[in-house]
């Protein structure tokens, strides 16, 4: 009898060491998953905040500004650049593709005002009015910019001698003579075509599909394959190749402010505070020495904004 309790004795303290073990680990493991979770958790927190852009040049470089800053400040961002016009990449805000771009006050209350219920919308106070009111759910327009950038035609000085231009309405009489090129929504924006035939009674002979006041613009206008062009009033290439800038007589191209536009579920305060410092300190003059450096000098847009963050940001933020 007492041979079989020592023996049992023997068999049940390693069984005992054995399932401590096994509850040790099962509290280790435990304790594991849960660090994991709390850092996926933590993770997921710290969403990354993707900025996109149309395009052309100087929406590059406003895109690359606002990232720079934004990274600065401690903001995990990501860019997604050159998707195209405002047709393609205002929809990739709408569904989450990006979470910010900028825009143009007037250009993008044009986009958006289907009824035509704010055409009457002018001076930069009545278009950011207006775009508050038909901006879509859950996107939000944060404070507009000084700066403004406008659509604008543009002609050569022999063309403008040629015809006697200096305004859209002197374009009418003779604009069944000309070709007129430009990015191809030109044709289908109230801005573009349409509204230049409805409110001026201008109506081209010929018009290209070319690019938005890019290299196959410019270049057509310079080599007479056009003979207007559809450009940007801060673009250098004007100024540089002596080209004339027609007045808009009538106001058919409302004010254009630059405006951060962001998804209201992205943003945070800081990120709100950040945008909106950005936009208060960049005028008009900033986008046209911007421009030049990139479609002139050939900077690289990247590097031409990170010079304008650090001339402009980094003392406001010291």
């Amino acid at each position: 009898m007492s041979g079989i309790t020592t023996f049992s004795t023997r068999l049940w303290k390693p069984a005992l060491g054995v399932l401590a073990l096994v509850l040790l680990a099962g509290c280790s493991g435990g304790d594991d998953e849960q660090q994991a979770s709390s850092d996926q958790q933590s993770g997921e927190q710290a969403q990354t905040f993707t900025i996109g852009s149309t395009n052309f040049p100087e929406q590059l470089v406003l895109a690359h500004i606002y990232a720079d800053v934004l990274e600065a400040d401690g903001v995990d961002v990501n860019t997604r650049l050159n998707l195209g016009s405002r047709e393609v990449v205002f929809p990739a805000l709408l569904n989450g593709e990006i979470d910010m771009l900028p825009e143009y006050t007037g250009a993008l209350m044009a986009y958006l005002d289907d009824n035509n219920a704010h055409a009457d919308a002018r001076t930069e106070q009545q278009v950011t009015s207006a775009l508050r009111e038909v901006m879509p759910q859950g996107i939000v327009a944060l404070d507009p910019s000084p700066a403004q950038d406008r659509d604008v035609l543009v002609v050569t000085s022999a063309t403008a001698s040629q015809y006697d231009l200096q305004t859209y309405s002197d374009l009418a009489p003779v604009a069944g003579e000309l070709t007129m090129g430009g990015p191809p929504e030109t044709r289908e924006r109230d801005t573009g075509l349409p509204g230049l035939e409805r409110v001026y009674g201008i109506t081209f002979g010929n018009f290209r599909s070319l690019d938005a006041g890019g290299p196959l613009t410019r270049g057509a206008l310079s080599n007479g394959d056009i003979d207007v062009a559809r450009m940007f009033s801060t673009q250098g290439a004007i100024a540089e190749n002596g080209w004339v800038i027609l007045r808009d007589d009538k106001n058919l191209v409302p004010a254009q402010n630059i405006i951060p536009v962001a998804r209201e579920d992205a943003l945070t305060p800081e990120i709100r505070d950040v945008l909106n410092r950005v936009s208060a300190a960049l005028t008009t003059e900033d986008l046209q020495q911007l421009n030049r450096q990139v479609e002139v000098d050939k900077a690289d847009p990247a590097d031409v904004a990170q010079q304008w963050v650090d001339d402009n940001m980094s003392a406001e933020e010291s």
